[in-house]
């Protein structure tokens, strides 16, 4: 499977899910103006990938900012990972934040709540 490879803004996040690297990573700010048809490629990619994935997915969140229209699109991506494991390939997630970012970190909480998949918070 190709690589997805969108590069930063200064609105959008730098994304990179490299199936050959065995890197899937989404960082940066995510204040897309329109933010469906800027995450609609992402949604796509990793319902491909659900296809044939690598035997263990370990997916980075590394977000500083982002506005409530990105937030239910995390959740997007969070249930398709769900799906992904529930079908049997272990995934699991890291949430990075700073380590006096409350905000982020308190985000990176309730999102674990809401997912049945190994959760991380890692702090920097």
């Amino acid at each position: 499977m190709e690589a997805l490879d969108i590069k930063a803004t200064n609105d959008t996040p730098r994304v990179l899910f490299d199936p050959e690297m065995q890197l899937f990573e989404i960082s940066g700010r995510s204040l897309p103006e329109d933010v469906v048809s800027f995450y609609q490629p992402i949604l796509d990619w990793l319902e491909a990938y659900k296809e044939e994935p690598l035997d263990t997915t370990e997916f980075i969140f590394r977000l500083m900012y982002f506005n409530t229209a990105t937030s239910k699109l995390i959740l997007d991506i969070l249930g398709k990972l769900e799906e992904l494991h529930e079908a049997g390939h272990p995934v699991k997630v890291l949430w990075f934040y700073e380590v006096d970012d409350e905000d982020i970190q308190d985000i990176g909480e309730e999102f674990k709540d809401d997912v049945d998949i190994p959760f991380e918070l890692v702090s920097y």
